[in-house]
């Protein structure tokens, strides 16, 4: 990576001297591309009034400059590995597996605590809550219960208070008819 890197960077150091003189030997601008150097490709643009603009590709270094296709990477040198080397090998994978396995199982252990606590605390909540209402519905009732009860007694003496008014009028009507007759 850091090779690679430099690279770039010693190309790029290269492109202004090189494009320099270019322009010395052909003074017209390349329609595509004004430097080519490997897999570094710099394009003008002719598209800020500010000045000049460049695109700068950078092409993988795998694509071939003539096909423009990615070339076959070569393959690694094969060594051969002792059956001791690959036990080994298999060991230490199956030890990897193991570990994560068992640190999976932990992290589910303790989701699953943290979920039960959860409930727990939702059950309480809702417990609590039900009990809440069915407090206050219970005190409404009462409420409803002690306003009907005081609005039937309220009637209740209003019809006493009539009875009690009509009578005194019969009896009234009574001795004006007694006085008259």
């Amino acid at each position: 990576m850091t090779s690679t890197l430099s690279a770039y960077k010693d190309k790029i150091k290269e492109m202004s001297v090189l494009s320099v003189l270019c322009s010395c030997f052909y003074t017209r601008p390349h329609p595509k591309s004004i430097f080519q150097y490997g897999d570094l490709e710099v394009k003008d643009l002719n598209k800020r009034m500010s000045g000049q603009s460049f695109e700068v590709i950078l092409k993988p270094s795998d694509v071939s400059q003539e096909t423009g296709h990615p070339q076959p990477l070569p393959s690694p040198p094969k060594r051969e590995i002792s059956l001791d080397e690959l036990q080994k090998r298999l060991e230490a994978a199956e030890e990897r597996r193991k570990s994560q396995e068992a640190l999976m199982l932990k992290q589910l252990a303790e989701k699953r605590e943290y979920m039960q606590e959860v409930l727990h605390k939702a059950r309480e909540e809702n417990n609590f809550f039900s009990k809440r209402t069915e407090e206050k519905l219970f005190q409404k009732m009462e409420v409803n219960k002690e306003n009907r009860e005081a609005h039937l007694n309220a009637l209740k003496q209003r019809l006493r208070e009539k009875e009690i008014h009509a009578a005194e009028v019969r009896r009234n009507k009574e001795h004006q008819a007694n006085l008259s007759g």
